[in-house]
């Protein structure tokens, strides 16, 4: 059987050199003239994001992590004995073992890949790999034996819901585009504007199956009578926009996309509109208005984007991940989708696990599974043995959830009682090195930077809200500042134009409702519980482990270090710049930062 073995080439792996993997085996399999034995593809994103560049051989299912072109020859070498190479292979942290399948490796095992089942297996490049995997069934399905408001219908049944923000469901949404009174012109508009830190989920679907998309897209056109898709991508995803120009070519040879459709007198044609890269242009009328040429800032929404959307026309306005779930559906049937996951949130959803986490990468499970799940059994638990201490989930618009609610199921509802929110799909992982102030600093100072600046409760409340939490963390709090936080809050929730301006003080919120006490301790003791807000630290020498080595004060750039050799040493705190070099110079664990 003809062995293929697939090479990474996603933009998390080709960062790491998986580029020049994929030459060295071309070049290496010409040499050795085995081409007829071994077939050499470049495929997506496989999710285990931090063991790159990843090769994987099928259908072995063989599983290699941070392959270099030097391995190339023991690779080849190893195909040809059928022994798995054993030095590439995966080592779990925690028992030590290696592992030489993917399917054993418990950050997979306990997957379940719905969304992303293709994304490592296909050549995003080449659409015959998606047609040899019933690619455009669903579109030919819906174009030969339905009419568009069954397709909705279909919709409707499977439970879908947004996949990028609140969660609104998908069918309604459909449903309202097609029952629009305009109908000399409709727009379906995909939005591709990932903007959330650490986040990727988006971009790996594009970079690893773009047609999914394009179908679910060409779907929407058929089922809202439209004619005419936008794909509003960020211009800092090449690789995604390169492979989604191929992938409509492409479809457009094969007249699955186009003008009449596998002659149906169906059309649809799909355009890339590159984002220039404003995180608030995830809003829809920011979005759209960015795509009319204009400037791109939210809108007030006296209509909703179905009735008056792009240039004034009904649009139906869905994120990457919502369009790739609709040929599911349609093949599959809604009573098979809406059996997966929870009765109000159906089907699975993708995450980006980031932070201090074992392990790191793009994880797709059914909705309702426990964030224990996700952080403990597939990312490995947190990271160098430290105590779990939070999650934030939703991006920098999202809540923390506390340990005491790590066994929440993880579904639109859940998490929004518990002062979060699903978002775009995000989860930052956080031990209790985490400072939860300066944490919520840090989020709203970029949502604060990255408003538009059109409202003033956004404009102006959000940029007083951090002038607040900067001031706490340098240890110049003030009593009056815990209410004022959250009365601002309150307001700017309320009264912002937009989901960015209302959304941006969920992070405040959140850890004022867990984590009060880190507040209170670093207004009325001027004291930083996790040692991270620089201002507030104090460094000392430990009397009983100093033994005089002088390290520490041959190292400190202040010169506040001070004793004799062999005598102990103090240091002087008034002068001490708290830069830490001490600290991590002293080999025998004498200074005390606290």
């Amino acid at each position: 059987m003809k062995k293929v073995i697939c090479v990474c080439s996603s933009s998390g792996c080709n960062s790491s050199g998986s580029g020049r993997v994929l030459t060295s085996l071309q070049d290496e399999i010409m040499g050795r003239n085995i081409s007829e034995h071994v077939e050499i593809r470049q495929v997506g994103c496989r999710g285990f994001c931090e063991q790159g560049p990843i090769v994987t051989i099928e259908p072995d299912k063989l599983f290699y992590t941070k392959v270099r072109e030097t391995d190339v020859p023991d690779i080849l070498d190893s195909l040809a004995s059928s022994r798995p190479l054993e030095r590439l292979m995966y080592i779990n942290p925690v028992s030590g073992k290696k592992t030489a399948t993917y399917d054993e490796i418990p950050f997979y095992a306990c997957q379940n890949k719905m969304v992303l089942e293709k994304c490592g297996l296909i050549n995003p490049e080449n659409i015959d790999h998606y047609l040899a995997d019933k690619g455009y069934n669903a579109l030919e399905k819906v174009i030969s034996d339905m009419t568009p408001q069954q397709v909705v219908d279909e919709v409707k049944e499977s439970g879908l819901r947004g996949r990028g923000g609140a969660g609104f469901p998908t069918g309604i949404k459909w449903q309202g585009a097609l029952n629009a009174k305009i109908i000399d012109k409709r727009y379906v508009v995909c939005n591709a504007d990932e903007g959330d830190p650490g986040a990727f989920m988006d971009r790996s679907v594009l970079e690893g199956n773009p047609h999914s998309v394009l179908e679910g897209m060409a779907i929407c056109g058929f089922a809202t009578g439209s004619d005419e898709g936008y794909i509003y991508v960020r211009a800092e995803y090449p690789l995604a926009v390169k492979r989604l120009q191929k992938a409509i070519t492409q479809a457009e040879d094969r007249n699955l996309l186009g003008e009449n459709i596998l002659n149906s007198g169906f059309n649809f044609h799909i355009k890339i509109k590159p984002g220039a890269g404003a995180f608030v242009c995830g809003e829809g009328t920011a979005l759209m208005a960015s795509i009319e040429g204009t400037r791109g800032t939210p809108r007030f929404k006296t209509h909703r984007s179905t009735e008056k959307g792009l240039w004034g026309k009904p649009t139906t306005l869905n994120n990457v991940e919502t369009f790739a779930n609709i040929p599911l559906i349609i093949s599959n049937g809604a009573k098979w989708y809406s059996s997966i996951g929870t009765e109000k949130s159906t089907g699975t959803k993708i995450f980006s696990l980031t932070g201090n986490v074992v392990n790191t990468g793009l994880v797709e499970v059914p909705m309702g599974v426990s964030l224990r799940h996700i952080i403990f059994d597939i990312g490995g638990g947190v990271a160098n043995n430290r105590k779990f201490k939070a999650v934030q989930a939703g991006g920098p618009s999202g809540g923390c959830i506390p340990e005491e609610h790590l066994d929440l199921p993880v579904d639109y509802d859940s998490l929004d009682q518990a002062g979060a929110m699903m978002g775009s799909g995000g989860l930052v992982v956080m031990d209790d090195s985490t400072c939860m102030v300066d944490l919520a600093r840090y989020f709203l100072q970029f949502t604060q930077q990255e408003s538009c600046g059109k409202c003033t409760p956004c404009r102006e409340g959000t940029k007083r809200m951090l002038e607040i939490l900067t001031r706490i963390c340098e240890g110049q709090g003030q009593g009056r500042d815990i209410d004022d936080l959250e009365r601002l809050s309150k307001v700017i929730r309320l009264t912002s134009l937009c989901g960015l301006g209302q959304s941006a003080p969920n992070p405040v919120l959140s850890t004022l409702q867990y984590f009060r006490n880190e507040y209170e301790a670093h207004i009325n003791y001027k004291r930083c519980p996790a040692g991270v807000c620089t201002n507030l630290l104090i460094y000392s020498i430990d009397h009983k482990k100093c033994i005089g080595c002088g390290a520490c004060a041959r190292i400190c750039p202040a010169g506040c270090i001070s004793g004799e050799k062999k005598q102990v040493h103090v240091i002087d705190s008034d002068n001490c710049i708290k830069c830490g070099s001490c600290l991590q110079k002293c080999k025998f664990s004498a200074i005390i930062k606290k």
